[in-house]
């Protein structure tokens, strides 16, 4: 097995224990703080972003894997037709030697993207099963339900995502700060002029 392969290899065992590491059964408050800091932690989100490029390349080696098996497929077809012979029997167990490693290439990359999007699918039912389980403590009236584990777990799921709409927000609220500074200073432009408007008028000015 070549070396890029063996990295799938890893990656998926990796995602199997993940997995597992998921599924098991843990106390509420246990998973509800694992899930608050898989979606606060930046070391989470640059590993994610990294991972969405690797799968990139998965996905590439599992279509070359695809067209392997393909060819081979048609070469054993071939050596099918021909009339058997020592020599032929030699080269057809070395078809069957490649079409065995293209297969498992192919199924190794195929089983590590699926297995991505099951891993995927289930990080976002925890979520959900986890908020749902926040809205039934607090209809209960349950304390706990009521900090700030509640508003981190809300944003869970959006690794990344939190420190993003904290800059735009922080750069909304520059802009509204110099909007209201432009605006007092038109206000006073505009007291101003009318005030030299009313001095050569000649009449006073009325307040309003």
């Amino acid at each position: 097995m070549t070396l890029y392969y063996s990295l799938v290899f890893l990656l998926l065992v990796a995602e199997m224990t993940l997995f597992m590491l998921l599924i098991i059964p843990l106390p509420f408050t246990i998973r509800r703080k694992m899930f608050t800091f898989i979606s606060e932690s930046p070391l989470v989100a640059k590993l994610q972003y990294g991972m969405k490029i690797t799968f990139i390349f998965i996905l590439i080696l599992f279509i070359d894997s695809v067209n392997r098996v393909y060819r081979v497929q048609l070469e054993l077809a071939e050596s099918n037709k021909q009339q058997g012979a020592a020599v032929l029997g030699h080269e057809r167990m070395e078809v069957q030697a490649r079409k065995f490693y293209s297969q498992r290439n192919m199924y190794l990359c195929g089983f590590t993207l699926f297995l991505s999007l099951i891993l995927n699918r289930t990080y976002t039912m925890i979520l959900d099963v986890l908020r749902l389980e926040e809205k039934v403590k607090k209809y209960e009236g349950d304390p706990k339900a009521t900090g700030k584990e509640s508003e981190k777990l809300a944003n869970a799921g959006n690794a990344g995502e939190i420190g993003k709409l904290r800059k735009e927000l922080a750069q909304k609220d520059r802009d509204l700060e110099t909007l209201k500074k432009q605006s007092e200073g038109l206000s006073r432009e505009y007291n101003s002029l009318g005030d030299k408007f009313t001095a050569a008028d000649g009449t006073p000015k009325k307040d309003k």
